[in-house]
């Protein structure tokens, strides 16, 4: 993923950048969906197996996989919801951002609403690369079966490799992301144009009716495969999360021009060999091509799994970064990979954390088949959520009445919930894996929001008003603290209160800088904030000022750069004879704050576990001073 530093998204002013755009949508927004043909026709087919699959249910389920990509991907992600940005940017905390401020009084609700989703599409994260990685290596038993036992390591090994090359940035990489999946995109448009032919009666999957009479005649199974069928639109909120690094119009050439037609003319392929030939029922995908062509293939299918989890691991990263600056989660370590492109991060924390969950996903259920009844909780839960926030955003954003709304979106909402149902009738096969881990990361973020109110609430009883205090430091009298040349830059939250850095200063130190400045660091509820808006400097008295510094919540905080550009335009002060206070508490567990004992446990050793706030900001090492205080949580 790549944004631009001027903070834009992306622009489509010619029609070579157009095209380049377009390419790259198709690599980094797509890799995701177009990698389930490799299993997405097969697990619908698997209640099917034992008793053998009838004409009327192939047809039924190319038809239902067919309206799901139509409705849920044309219409609702295409066509519609990359329509709601925040500035320019998607996703679904960019979303939230911009509700949080057009709807102060539903927050509440909607920061339920979004830690739920935000949880569900980290759980797909995980899944994501475990599952596509092995579907693709698992083509290599075809080609020999002596590679039957090499499955799982090898998929490891490229799991591990993957994960490993993080540090090092995506950018060389990525360059690449566009061109081979546009050729994997060909090989399975030419793949299914070459087995419509096996029985045309195939193409009747287009009517939409076939659809209904599956469902309708299904009973509970045909409920049950909806779950399956739902496999065909995963990765379709990488859609909307990468709207500000593409812009609208590339994505939606992509998908019009090269991804929806490659995907449909492929199922359809898929059906139609089954139809012909129902042996092929156990891997529609890699049994529509020669044997001669299975190597190459399985390779081209590898390298398409490996750009596909890249691309969901660097939407993790990126949502995990607006979750930090939203106060969703403690300041984890970010690196930038990139001099160029703010978009290219790498979260070490994140990294390993999901590379263990990936590596425990892939040994316990040890098989594409296994792990494809765990992935589709997670996406639909996240869909649903979407869903939710996109009634919200067309009500205060686009003034929509709340029946306009709902006549639009509901019947979206009830085909989104009754697909989250059969994916729930799935939780005993697996589907508990991505609902656990939904629950630990909204524990987490629940928790860190929680405890952060608490230790807001126990220092504000110890706050003096600034102005009360520069009164009494200013009057002239024996007790006055002695002045000492340089400015002295103090960090807060609550630019209203005397710091209790500087109050520790004067009680400690008993002394006073000739300069100092109270500075309050803002995380804007926009993506990112213009260079002339980034600071506010207002002048308190001839020793006082206060500045403020805002971010969006996709900037880089960087609070060195920021106060260059500040020394530019009349903020006089020398960096080297300045010192920055920073407060640095001592957390202590108690069970009568507020919080249960296990819970107060969690919020100190995430605390704990936050990045220095030196190294977060940008601040320049050797100029810190630090000052601790103990603090009962």
């Amino acid at each position: 993923m790549t944004a631009s530093m001027d903070h834009t998204p992306a622009q489509t002013n010619n029609l070579r950048q157009f095209l380049v755009l377009t390419l790259g949508s198709v690599g980094v927004v797509y890799g995701d969906i177009g990698t389930s043909p490799l299993y997405a026709f097969r697990e619908a087919l698997r209640p099917f197996a034992a008793g053998g699959v009838e004409r009327g249910e192939v047809i039924g389920l190319i038809s239902l996989m067919l309206w799901a990509l139509t409705i849920i991907v044309s219409c609702k992600y295409v066509l519609f919801l990359l329509r709601a940005d925040n500035d320019g940017e998607g996703g679904m905390l960019a979303l939230l951002a911009l509700l949080m401020k057009k709807a102060p009084r539903q927050t509440a609700i909607m920061l339920m609403v979004g830690i739920l989703g935000a949880a569900l599409f980290i759980g797909d994260a995980m899944i994501t690369p475990a599952l596509s990685v092995l579907s693709a290596v698992e083509g290599l038993k075809l080609v020999t079966p002596a590679f039957q036992d090499y499955v799982l390591p090898i998929s490891v090994a490229i799991i591990v490799l993957l994960f490993a090359i993080q540090s090092r940035g995506t950018g060389a990489v990525s360059n690449l992301f566009g061109p081979i999946t546009l050729v994997w995109f060909i090989a399975m448009g030419a793949a299914g144009i070459a087995h419509i032919g096996d029985d045309l009666g195939i193409l009747a999957a287009v009517n939409p009716v076939h659809a209904v009479t599956f469902l309708w005649n299904g009973g509970l199974v045909g409920f049950i495969v909806l779950g399956a069928v739902f496999l065909t639109v995963t990765g379709a909120e990488a859609l909307y999360a990468d709207l500000g690094h593409f812009g609208r119009r590339p994505i939606q050439a992509a998908w019009f021009a090269v991804v929806f037609p490659a995907l449909a003319l492929n199922y359809v392929g898929q059906g139609a060999l089954v139809l012909s030939h129902p042996e092929a029922i156990s891997d529609p995908f890699f049994l529509m091509f020669p044997s001669w062509a299975l190597l190459p293939i399985v390779i081209l299918a590898t390298a398409a799994t490996i750009i596909a989890s890249q691309a969901v691991i660097t939407g993790a990263f990126s949502l995990v970064r607006q979750a930090i600056h939203l106060g969703f989660l403690p300041r984890f370590e970010i690196c930038y990979t990139s001099e160029t492109q703010t978009g290219q991060i790498y979260l070490p924390l994140v990294n390993t954390a999901l590379l263990v969950g990936v590596l425990v996903l892939m040994l316990v259920f040890g098989s594409s088949e296994s792990l494809a009844t765990a992935y589709g909780v997670s996406v639909t839960g996240a869909m649903v959520v979407t869903t939710i926030l996109a009634i919200e955003f067309v009500r205060h954003q686009w003034n929509w009445r709340i029946w306009t709304a709902t006549a639009v979106l509901l019947p979206l909402f009830l085909l989104e919930l009754t697909f989250l149902g059969a994916n729930l009738f799935k939780i005993h096969d697996g589907g508990y894996v991505p609902i656990l881990f939904a629950g630990l990361v909204m524990t987490l973020m629940w928790t860190w929001r929680k405890g952060v109110r608490i230790l807001r609430e126990k220092t504000a009883r110890q706050d003096v008003a600034l102005d009360t205090f520069i009164a009494a430091v200013e009057r002239k009298s024996e007790h006055a603290p002695a002045v000492v040349p340089g400015t002295a830059i103090f960090l807060t939250a609550t630019p209203d209160m005397t710091p209790a850095v500087l109050l520790h200063n004067i009680k400690h130190n008993h002394v006073l800088h000739e300069h100092n400045v109270i500075l309050t660091i803002k995380t804007a509820r926009v993506p990112y904030v213009p260079e002339e808006d980034r600071y506010t400097l207002t002048k308190l008295s001839d020793r006082f000022s206060k500045l403020e510094l805002r971010f969006g919540f996709m900037d880089d905080p960087n609070v060195s750069r920021a106060l260059a550009r500040c020394r530019k335009e009349g903020f006089k002060f020398e960096i080297m004879t300045t010192s920055f206070y920073l407060g640095r508490r001592k957390l202590v567990a108690d069970p009568l704050s507020g919080m249960p004992k296990w819970q107060d446990k969690l919020f100190i050793a995430m605390a704990d576990s936050a990045i220095d706030p030196t190294d977060y900001f940008h601040l320049p090492a050797n100029r810190v001073v630090e000052l601790g205080e103990q603090v009962i949580v």
